[in-house]
Order: structure tokens, then sequence, then C-alpha cells
């Protein structure tokens, strides 16, 4: 399977592990690497002997920081709509539902898109140095991966509104009082521990009652891409966005004027 640079993809027995391989820039994602993690669950799909998928960031510092701002900065609003957000939301959702449990070894911090991709998985354990935010509205943007919609369903609204409003990250062991995390590691160490005793104990479960026990939990959650991207193409279109990222690029504070 030829897959970008950035992404790495380890097959052991019954199991495997996606690497976002971007240390440097903080595992932010890029189309390329979008399109690997289709790759990855088309494969995954059709493989009967693959049992657990384990997504994991390169480094120690961060499980994945989101979308690459340079990857949609300059999109225009139509542009970003339609295809970085519907296609970020296309790859979720097939993570979401594949029929393999899907396992986040959150080993850094965690953010934006790297949020929506995290939620996306079955399980989720982390490291006790890691933290969890959604800032995207200090760029004048949303999470427009399902974010919003799928923190409201794991964390209940009122703690959604904390995270998507406020826009602050929070850390590890409330990440785990809300029920976004199960499981905070020390170190690296003790999440490569935990997440095995995971992924040995999902090896010893019936793989079809795992996969229809998933469908059923998977009911809860709406069809909601067409409304994510165009409100997200709402936000590109607005002064404030363009302002926001300007800030981002050049360092300083944002602007914003509410239009």
């Amino acid at each position: 399977m030829n897959l970008s640079e950035f992404t790495v993809w380890t097959r052991h027995d019954g199991w495997g592990e996606v690497t976002l391989n971007r240390a440097d820039k903080g595992n932010a994602l890029t189309m390329p690497m979008l399109e690997d993690l289709w790759q990855i669950c088309e494969m995954a799909q059709k493989d009967k002997e693959l049992r657990v998928i384990v997504i994991r960031g390169a480094g120690d510092r961060f499980f994945c920081t989101g979308g690459d701002i340079e990857a949609w900065g300059s999109l225009t609003p139509h542009d970003m709509g339609r295809d970085w957000i519907l296609r970020g939301i296309e790859v979720f959702e097939r993570i979401r539902n594949l029929p393999q449990v899907v396992v986040a070894a959150i080993n850094g911090h965690c953010l934006g898109g790297g949020l929506e991709l995290a939620m996306a998985a079955d399980l989720r354990a982390c490291t006790a140095r890691a933290k969890f935010g959604s800032p995207e509205v200090s760029l004048g943007m949303i999470a427009g991966w399902m974010g919003v919609r799928r923190m409201a369903e794991i964390l209940g609204p009122t703690r959604a509104h904390h995270l998507v409003l406020l826009g602050t990250p929070i850390a590890a062991d409330k990440a785990e009082d809300w029920g976004l995390v199960t499981a905070v590691c020390e170190g690296q160490e003790g999440l490569d521990e935990q997440v095995n005793q995971w992924v040995q104990q999902l090896m010893k479960n019936g793989p079809s009652a795992m996969a229809i026990s998933k469908g059923i939990l998977n009911t809860v959650h709406a069809d909601m891409a067409h409304q994510h991207a165009a409100a997200v193409a709402q936000a590109a279109g607005t002064e404030d966005c363009k302002e926001g990222v300007q800030a981002f690029v050049e360092k300083r504070a944002p602007v914003y004027r509410n239009r």
C-alpha cells in the first residue's frame, strides 16, 4: 500500500498501527494524510484477519494538532467546504464505521482536528501530560470535521459548550473525568502498556459481535456532514476568519470585528 511519507502503517499479527509522522509540525493533517487514512480504511474493510487498529502520533509532544493551517488557510469558502471539510468528514466517518475496533493512543496534545480524529475512535487512552482542546474559535473558525456534534455526543452539551466556545484546552485528568478518555497513563511506557492490554483483550473477543455492537452504538450519530460543511464555509467567508488566519501566520493577536 503506497502512503505518503507522513503516514506510517505497521501490520502486526491480527492488528495494525497508524502513525501520523509529522512530529516537527505537531502531526498536523494534510490532504495527502487524509487520503492515506482513507486507503488504510479501504484495506481494513477487506481484511478479515485484522481485529484492531491503533492510531498514534509520532514523537512525545503531540498526538495531532489538527488540520494544517497551511493546507486550508488560503482556500476559498466554497473549496473549504467542498474539498477540505467534506473529505475530512468522509474519512473520519469511515474510521468510525470500520468493523475493527479503533484505539486512539494519545501520546501528547490533542487539538482541533486531532481531537476530532481521536473522537472517531472507539477507545481513547492518553498520557498524563496530554491536553485536549478545540481552539478553532481563536482563529475565527469552527471545528468542521463533525467535532462540535461529536463533542456533544461524547461529553454532553454543557461540557461541549465549554470546550468549543472558550477554545481553551483541558488537562488529561479532566478529560478522563468528562469521559473523553477512559485511561490516563504515566508516560509513553504506561500508554503502550495500557494500549497493549486493550489490544490483547479485544483480540480475544468475537469480531462479529464487536462489529455489530459498534453498528448499534453508532446509530446515535446522525448524518450532519453537509450541515457541518456549510457551517464551515460560512465561517471561512467571514472577515474575522481571514484575520484569524493572517494573525496566526504573522504570530500576533487577532483583532476581530464581528463581520
